[in-house]
């Protein structure tokens, strides 16, 4: 813009000028633009009056000036911090670290940031507090990483007054829950060694008290008795290769021992390696089958046959459904989002022998 008549910068050059001297305001954006302070807030809030023009323009002056949008100027403008809360367990493992990376990706896309507390004590205290937190915070709703059935009745207890998403354990009827489909993916994993001509299946379980390993340890059993296949005992594990190597062991022993179905591939990986100490060849002797398709699952020996979980979708449904409770659209009475799970056939299955 030219100067005024007495010499003097006009708006446009006073707002460029203050930018040189200290951080851009709003102000500054909408003496630029031409427009109100108001105006400058509904753009940042994507609100549907502002015209078309009107929102280049802004958009405009707040480029040239470099200007960014502090969290508390949302806030106020808004009544909303754009910040998600997520509480997590066992978040070292591979599912529910995947889980976090999609729901962060998810919300930056979405234009939020998402503060994250990870516990790993099972008691209803720790949960109020990291609840606590979070409200403390400003989180504007919370995503919950709630593989046991205690972290739900915790959840519970909170009363938490923040539009709230839970997986695997929802805390009652109303909570939107999304959870991968454990029942079909232990259907799969049995019935195809079932149908490879196995006389039954041994299962390795996940901890007692896990949502998704009790789901999977009830298909895994229902589907031996719909099949009428002996029920063998389940051995216990902890989701750790260690606990499938220790397990695998006392399986290896067994000569009527075919076919097993791990809750998840690291119990996988151990067990293929007390397999291969004791001599039992995969898939000649015994077949064995996983959970989850972890990165390395086709790079083991021989390549692990798995049931495939979209950890990805899980986060990112997850988030949708959060965001769509935040602005008071969710679905009543409960969202139950099933994510679907596939079976990936490699070379650790085969016939039984002969």
């Amino acid at each position: 813009m030219s100067p005024s008549p007495d010499g003097s910068p006009g708006p446009r050059g006073r707002a460029r000028r203050n930018f040189a001297g200290a951080r851009p305001v709003m102000g500054d954006v909408a003496r630029l633009a031409g427009v109100s302070k108001q105006t400058v807030s509904r753009v940042l809030n994507e609100h549907p009056s502002v015209r078309p023009e009107t929102r280049e323009a802004v958009l405009a002056a707040m480029n040239t000036l470099g200007y960014r949008p502090s969290r508390s100027a949302r806030s106020l403008a808004s009544g909303r911090t754009r910040m998600l809360g997520v509480i997590s367990f066992d978040a070292a493992r591979y599912g529910p670290a995947s889980i976090l990376t999609a729901i962060n990706t998810a919300a930056q896309e979405a234009g939020y940031l998402v503060s994250s507390i990870a516990l790993d004590t099972a008691d209803p205290a720790t949960v109020t507090e990291a609840v606590g937190r979070l409200a403390a915070e400003g989180a504007d709703g919370v995503i919950a990483i709630a593989p046991q059935s205690w972290v739900g009745r915790a959840l519970a207890e909170t009363r938490l007054d923040l539009p709230l998403v839970v997986l695997e354990t929802a805390p009652d009827a109303e909570t939107p829950l999304v959870a991968g489909d454990s029942r079909t993916g232990a259907r799969l994993a049995t019935g195809h060694l079932l149908d490879l001509g196995h006389a039954t299946v041994w299962h390795i379980a996940g901890p007692e008290g896990f949502s998704s390993a009790d789901r999977r340890l009830a298909s895994w059993r229902a589907c031996l008795s719909e099949h009428g296949a002996p029920v063998p005992e389940p051995l216990i594990g902890d989701w750790s290769a260690d606990s499938g190597y220790e397990l695998g062991r006392l399986l290896a022993r067994r000569p009527e021992v075919t076919a097993v179905f791990a809750s998840n591939d690291q119990m996988a990986l151990g067990l293929l390696h007390a397999l291969y100490e004791a001599g039992r060849s995969v898939p000649g002797e015994v077949s064995v089958v996983g959970y989850d398709d972890i990165p390395e699952a086709a790079h083991l020996l021989p390549p692990l046959t798995t049931v495939r979980t979209d950890f990805t979708e899980i986060g990112t449904r997850a988030l949708r459904l959060l965001l769509a409770g935040i602005d008071g659209h969710a679905e009543p009475p409960r969202v139950e989002s099933l994510v679907p799970v596939e079976l990936v056939v490699r070379r650790s299955t085969g016939p039984a022998p002969s």
